[in-house]
């Protein structure tokens, strides 16, 4: 094993000091980085959202739970693939968890190589996920420099009005427009129509530039 773990950071949040141990145990063995907290609030207090990490929680602990931990990450748009790990799992809670983007939901005693396949495909996953948060966390930089003025032409621009119809929706001069044209496309680093596209919408954006 290297000394330094190259596979991903894996954290485990459990109230059951045995289980913390035992999984920080089989996946250091694995190479991977393994951080491990006793409850869902030390956690989300040393949480870095910018590591490409994945997350095994449990469901029933003291304070918050482990489902109320996940709704406090959806609610951070939070890229982090969640596992549940429980003794009491029923269908309906395994079914909700899932439908709120949950990857996987396991029962106690789980078995140590399906679980690392499992971290295995969280930490795929994990990567692609966190490639398109950093994308959208930059593209909100970016649209934070704007006025709430330049936001409103930028959103008409988007949607392919002229100058002269910018003009008439927010009743101001085209002079006005083409000032607020030129300074949006100076904060956002834009060259083209087709950049703020790409900046404005993202992976939404249309491949052909709308018209200017």
């Amino acid at each position: 094993m290297s000394l330094i773990p190259k596979k991903g950071t894996v954290y485990v949040v459990d109230d059951d000091e045995a289980v913390r141990d035992s999984l920080q145990w089989l996946l250091e063995g694995k190479d991977y980085r393994v951080r491990c907290f006793d409850s869902a609030e030390s956690f989300l207090a040393r949480y870095d959202p910018r590591e490409v990490a994945c997350l095994i929680v449990d469901v029933r602990m003291s304070g918050m739970t482990g489902l109320e931990l996940q709704d406090r990450l959806l609610e951070r748009k939070s890229p982090l693939p969640v596992v549940f790990i429980t003794g009491h799992g029923d269908v309906p809670m395994a079914v909700n968890t899932m439908k709120k983007g949950a990857m996987d939901f396991i029962q106690k005693p789980f078995k140590e190589d399906e679980l690392v396949s499992l971290v295995e495909r969280m930490l795929e996953h994990a990567k692609g996920a966190f490639a398109e948060y950093q994308s959208a966390a930059s593209r909100d930089a970016l649209l934070s420099k704007l006025t709430s003025r330049e936001a409103q032409v930028l959103e008409r621009i988007v949607a392919g009005r002229l100058n002269k119809q910018i003009a008439d929706d927010l009743g101001i001069s085209i002079k006005t427009v083409e000032a607020h044209r030129a300074n949006i496309m100076e904060k956002l680093n834009a060259n083209t129509v087709a950049d703020l596209l790409k900046i404005a919408l993202g992976q939404n954006a249309p491949k052909a530039a709308a018209p200017t």
